[in-house]
């Protein structure tokens, strides 16, 4: 397995809608070595979700963790030509954050209850309903796989800060409020 250049915002293949995979393509070696090499890239760079265009393959693939409390705990899984169906018309702003866009976070509105139909990486479909944290995962790789950004999605940017203001100042904010 090798560990994979990530693409970082400005490249064109982050702005670029993908292909759909056909499903004889999935079992190829090269294939699942992809999915493992993105696995192990993910890993590498402390990731919650990998999309294949952030590695520079413009495919309909994306590799995430989909823990309920967002640690990263968890067997990773292969989610291809994946299709969102929303279950909650409600949207909630939470944080989010990308490998392509480094030690940046902001709150983006996401709906917290969807279900995905993909295909695994054995080629066989998988349909998973997700809510809240999970739900958040996937709108946001799959926004990858039609060139979407999570800045795109955002309200305002006035949320927008650097990784370690945000530990210092938001972190402590929302433990505060939890204190009320």
């Amino acid at each position: 397995m090798s560990i994979l250049k990530v693409a970082r915002m400005g490249h064109p293949v982050l702005r670029q809608r993908t292909r759909l995979v056909d499903k004889h393509e999935i079992r190829l070696p090269d294939f699942q070595k992809l999915i493992d090499d993105m696995m192990e890239t993910m890993d590498e760079y402390a990731g919650i979700g990998l999309a294949a265009p952030q590695v520079h393959q413009s495919v309909r693939m994306f590799v995430a963790i989909l823990d309920a409390e967002g640690q990263g705990e968890g067997e990773p899984i292969a989610l291809i030509n994946p299709e969102i169906t929303v279950l909650s018309g409600d949207l909630i702003e939470g944080w989010e954050g990308c490998l392509s866009i480094p030690d940046i976070r902001g709150r983006v509105p996401r709906s917290p209850h969807i279900r995905v139909s993909a295909l695994n990486r054995d080629g066989k479909r998988v349909d998973i309903e997700a809510r809240n944290f999970p739900a958040r995962v996937i709108q946001h790789e799959t926004d990858h796989l039609d060139g979407v950004l999570f800045f795109d999605r955002m309200r305002t940017f006035e949320s927008l800060t650097f990784l370690d203001e945000y530990s210092r100042y938001q972190v402590k904010r929302e433990d505060d409020e939890d204190d009320e």
